[in-house]
């Protein structure tokens, strides 16, 4: 099941579609084309396709602070602004709480969320079972679930899945290590790959993505894989000892590293620049466009890393949960998204018909981030600023 859609760029155009979409019965966005889905693909809350209806307020549950700066710098700011933008008000229409890696009290928010009358809870699970018990929460209190950038693998599922093409974040990692790599001079390069947490289904797509380069290469003869591991919690100092226990049983011969993310990636950098070696030497990758990322990059330490823009994802999930607590259809649901269907069981994409066990995904497309295109991505969009990014000896590298 796949369906494409071209309408929507930032957050506070959703919530604008959004309000003409929660008031019409007309479920034709204009959007559909003739590889869309059969309507009762494309709803959510059961047969009759409809999802959870009322004005209680919306909860957004965030996992963290330590896996990704994002969580607090992006995703919450973005969710406050849309929607206070749709003229809900926090503490009362909308509530943003962030369980600091404890899913027991991720668990008891949840909890919270329903006795305070929750309608939807947009949900960034830390593991797939804290998260199906969460899902379970909502339902029997009467909420819907948005799966917000983390897919919940396990039980029937949320009734929307909202993330980017995972498989396509590590793809295009793959894309410009690629040839970097290719163009090291070495024989056979030896390469790492060090993946996000085993807990997060996301690691699994994002190593999907890269690995189907870096394996092929290594079973043509052209490439060595040193080492593949998960690193616990996607955290960095978690990250770093991995790296350094890699180069030490390699005798420090890594010629590159594909990292699931950017925490990962300064981890590398720390861990290379700790055994005497040049990072700038090391062809590295990494996802989310962090201010650090983007400082690494300019200079030289890291190639890339992969843009996905919160805005427009905070955006869909935002008219989703407003259009779930009006009672809508997501098939109003307007944006630069893929509409496909994503199996709780296997955690990857299917063609199976959405149903318990398998959820309807909307997937927007990542960007890669390089010193070439900074300018025209992360900061001609406003998700970064030179300010923020030229400081200290980064000052010397920045455009003028």
């Amino acid at each position: 099941m796949r369906k494409s859609t071209r309408a929507f760029v930032g957050l506070v155009g959703a919530l604008a579609l959004l309000t003409a979409a929660c008031g019409s019965d007309d479920d034709d966005n204009g959007s559909t084309d003739d590889t869309s889905t059969e309507t009762e693909s494309t709803e959510a809350g059961g047969d009759d396709g409809e999802a959870a209806s009322g004005e209680g307020p919306i909860w957004v549950l965030l996992p963290d602070s330590a896996s990704s700066p994002r969580w607090e710098a992006d995703d919450r700011r973005f969710f406050k602004q849309g929607f206070e933008d749709a003229g809900l008000v926090e503490g009362d229409d909308f509530t943003i709480v962030n369980a600091e890696g404890d899913s027991a009290t991720q668990i008891s928010q949840a909890e919270q969320a329903v006795a305070a009358g929750a309608s939807v809870i947009l949900l960034v699970n830390l593991d797939s079972g804290s998260g199906a018990t969460i899902i379970d929460i909502a339902r029997e209190g009467g909420a819907s679930v948005i799966d917000y950038d983390r897919l919940t693998a396990e039980g029937d599922g949320a009734d929307v899945y909202i993330s980017f093409d995972n498989v396509a974040v590590g793809a295009t990692m793959a894309e410009v290590l690629e040839p970097e790599i290719d163009a090291l001079g070495v024989d056979v390069p030896q390469v790492v790959m060090l993946n996000g947490s085993e807990t997060d289904n996301n690691a699994f797509l994002f190593r999907d993505g890269y690995a189907a380069v870096a394996e092929a290469r290594a079973e043509a003869g052209d490439w060595n894989i040193v080492d593949d591991q998960y690193v616990p919690d996607w955290d960095a100092e978690n990250a770093q000892t991995i790296m350094e226990q890699i180069l030490v049983g390699a005798s420090n011969e890594v010629d590159a590293v594909f990292a699931a993310n950017d925490n990962i990636a300064n981890a590398v950098i720390n861990a290379l620049e700790n055994a005497g070696l040049d990072a700038t030497g090391v062809p590295l990758s990494g996802q989310d466009a962090s201010v650090v990322a983007m400082q690494n990059i300019l200079l030289g330490k890291q190639s890339m890393s992969v843009y996905k823009p919160i805005e427009p994802l905070a955006g869909v999930a935002a008219a989703a949960a407003l259009i779930l607590r009006d009672g809508g259809d997501l098939a109003t649901v307007e944006g630069d998204f893929e509409t496909i269907a994503i199996s709780t069981e296997t955690g990857f994409p299917t063609d199976e018909a959405v149903g318990p066990g398998v959820v309807l995904y909307l997937a927007l497309n990542p960007t890669a981030v390089t010193a070439d295109n900074m300018a025209d991505t992360v900061i001609a969009d406003g998700f970064r600023t030179w300010d923020e990014i030229c400081t200290g000896d980064v000052e010397a590298v920045c455009p003028e």
